[in-house]
């Protein structure tokens, strides 16, 4: 009976000294989310805080929200490892100082779909390098499913998708000029030339339409995937966005979490 005890002890002195040591959990995660914004987009955005705190499960990571842009500061950006803006973006200039600063510094990116819009109002230089330098040009409507095509299959984020997948229905972004003209940037996904003319109201004739991709100066991903429900209900999308999620914490230059 002794020897029982003493063997539990000892598990739960372990387990207490791996929380010690910051292996459990891994990382943590600030997630930013507006309710007074476009319904579509807030609906998004309750389905993806789901959907990530659901990962959570096992205290693998901790991800906190938070509907404060207030909070993009130093002192609270410096303990997480990965901010996610699901549908809102830094407006005034200390916000976007601070997101600076801590992109410039190795900190991670989750972007979808409206976080990355920006037009001729915008006025962040900064903000639109970071994206590719396209600003905002037309979109479909209403919002569709689309045939969607790997741009670089052997690539973490996408690597054992389809090459060729539907991705469920979205307004879909397009930008000029085309993200993928940047030197630093890696497109993974575009859409099929087939998905043209795309949309019934609003109308994407024709062009180049990227929807996943990285800036590789910085630890990023951005999504187009993003407007209204479902989202979240398809396998093959969700594994993107799962590997897209991991592959930016595991890029970490503090090492990966995922190997320690």
């Amino acid at each position: 009976m002794k020897k029982i005890i003493l063997c539990i002890c000892l598990l739960c002195l372990t387990a207490m000294q791996l929380y010690a040591q910051g292996r459990f959990p891994r990382f943590k995660v600030l997630a930013f989310y507006n309710e007074h914004v476009e319904p579509a987009h807030v609906e998004f955005a309750e389905e993806a805080i789901v959907f990530f705190k659901k990962l959570t499960e096992g205290n693998g990571f901790v991800f906190d929200v938070t509907k404060d842009l207030n909070d993009l500061n130093d002192e609270k950006l410096k303990d997480y490892a990965l901010v996610m803006l699901l549908n809102d973006v830094p407006g005034s200039p200390q916000q976007r100082q601070a997101f600076e600063k801590y992109m410039q510094n190795g900190g991670g990116w989750f972007g979808f779909h409206v976080a990355a819009y920006n037009d001729a109002r915008t006025n962040w230089p900064w903000f639109v390098d970071f994206l590719g330098a396209g600003v905002f040009y037309r979109n479909n409507w209403p919002p569709l499913p689309a045939t969607v095509v790997i741009d670089k299959p052997e690539h973490p984020v996408v690597k054992g998708l389809p090459q060729r997948f539907v991705a469920p229905l979205n307004e879909w972004y397009q930008w000029k000029p085309s993200p993928r003209a940047h030197k630093n940037i890696q497109v993974l996904a575009t859409l099929a030339p087939e998905n043209y003319p795309l949309g019934l109201k609003d109308i994407i004739p024709d062009g180049d339409t990227p929807i996943v991709w990285t800036n590789t100066a910085y630890r990023m991903i951005y999504l187009n995937m993003g407007h209204g429900r479902g989202i979240f209900s398809d396998a093959t999308q969700n594994k993107l966005i799962i590997d897209a999620f991991k592959w930016v914490i595991a890029t970490d230059k503090k090492g990966n979490v995922f190997e320690r």
